[in-house]
């Protein structure tokens, strides 16, 4: 071989040694480094999310009603207005229309680099021990995590809704009461359950990591009884992870909504981040302020998991102060129905109107139902356009939002 040759073959050789290095790089999980995530790219990363509010886990507000607050009372009303057979096709219609591909490309041209997924854990089991599996959970953070895998938008799994109730109100789909710190059985499926999340993801780097409990213990339950409760169930959750992932990283909220740090000892696993909620308060350092010494303390990752619901200047100045402190962030929601506080906004009808007329109307007894309900043509209208609004291509952009948020506001859709 001619010397020419050898140096056509040594560059060769080292470009696929580099290519290698690169693919390699970017096929790494992001890690917790002190304070800091590190990227697949092995750059700090700054995380800069958006929340899926809405899709796996319905809240009523959303809808626009104001005593069906949780998936479960929602779907009360549905049935009553279309019959099971109906409201399960509508429901199943109505997750592949709320968040689709174009949706993840959407968020990703915005300039974000980070989705949160929040679900409810019913997509996934009964809440009876031992537990029945289901796939409908699984496979649409299945589809969510391919779609971001394929341009590069990382993603935070979120349980919004427990075994039990961690929280005791709509948000977590309970019955009134945080069931979960006092049953072993509901404790032990929300173990199992997320065994089998992380047994499923070990493997995939656009994962971050786990949001364990959304929101736990709010303020109008006993403190001093159930704040000690927190951990050791954190505790128990991890180490069953653990069994069978390694890779990703745990978040752990604060209690009374993810705001009281003050019910963690000191880190338990090397790849925890700790991650707070924070909405309607004035946007001062004070406020942020524990969070910010409780990262110092500890040397660990913190995150705003949720704020938002708020005038686009306090957006863009809760930003602008989460950023200062070099705390990545997760706003709320993405989509919205009638409302110019998510990225994008969907149409509230005519017959839609009617539907919340309903579902706010006293409906203690079946006399009240039958005289509240609306026809059954305004009833067929308010639901089918309801899931063609929901279609991103139907969506309205709310630019003001969006720039809030520092994003790049999307020529086309």
């Amino acid at each position: 071989m001619n010397h020419f040759n050898k140096t056509i073959s040594f560059l060769l050789l080292h470009f696929l040694f580099l290519l290698s290095c690169v693919n390699a790089q970017r096929n790494q999980f992001v890690k917790v480094e002190g304070k800091n995530f590190i990227g697949s790219d092995g750059e700090v990363l700054l995380l800069r999310g958006v929340n899926l509010g809405n899709w796996l886990n319905p809240e009523g507000y959303m809808f626009h009603f104001k005593d069906a607050s949780s998936a479960r009372l929602i779907n009360n009303v549905f049935t009553e207005l279309l019959g099971p057979e109906k409201t399960s096709k509508f429901w199943k219609q109505f997750r592949q229309n709320y968040i689709t591909n174009d949706d993840i490309k959407f968020v990703k041209q915005t300039g974000l680099n980070s989705i949160r997924v929040p679900f409810n854990f019913r997509l996934f089991c009964n809440e009876e021990y031992p537990p029945e599996y289901k796939e409908d959970g699984f496979n649409y953070l299945d589809s969510v995590i391919a779609w971001s895998k394929e341009i590069g938008l990382y993603v935070i799994l979120d349980m919004h809704a427990a075994p039990g109730g961690q929280t005791g109100d709509n948000i977590d789909d309970s019955w009134g009461y945080p069931f979960l710190y006092e049953s072993e059985e509901m404790q032990k499926i929300t173990v199992e359950l997320w065994k089998k999340i992380a047994e499923r993801y070990k493997n995939e780097v656009t994962v971050i990591g786990y949001d364990l409990l959304n929101e736990p213990i709010p303020h109008f339950f006993d403190q001093d009884y159930f704040n000690p409760k927190l951990e050791p169930l954190y505790k128990k959750i991890v180490n069953a992870i653990r069994q069978v992932d390694t890779n990703h990283i745990v978040f752990l909220g604060g209690a009374r909504w993810d705001t009281n740090f003050k019910v963690f000892g000191k880190p338990f696993d090397k790849k925890l981040a700790y991650t707070f909620h924070k909405y309607w308060m004035p946007v001062k350092q004070q406020e942020i302020q524990e969070y910010v010494d409780f990262k110092e303390k500890y040397n660990v990752p913190v995150w705003l998991g949720e704020s938002g619901e708020n005038t686009d200047e306090w957006i863009n100045s809760f930003r602008e102060l989460l950023e200062k402190n070099n705390i990545g962030w997760c706003f709320w929601p993405y989509k919205k129905m009638d409302s110019e506080r998510s990225m994008v906004s969907f149409e509230k009808t005519n017959e839609w109107d009617e539907i919340i007329k309903y579902a706010n109307s006293l409906r203690n007894n079946f006399e009240a139902v039958r005289k509240n309900r609306p026809s059954n043509e305004v009833i067929k209208k308010a639901f089918d356009d309801l899931l063609e609004n929901i279609k991103l291509a139907k969506c309205k952009i709310n630019n003001g939002y969006l720039k809030a948020l520092g994003c790049e506001i999307p020529e086309h859709f």
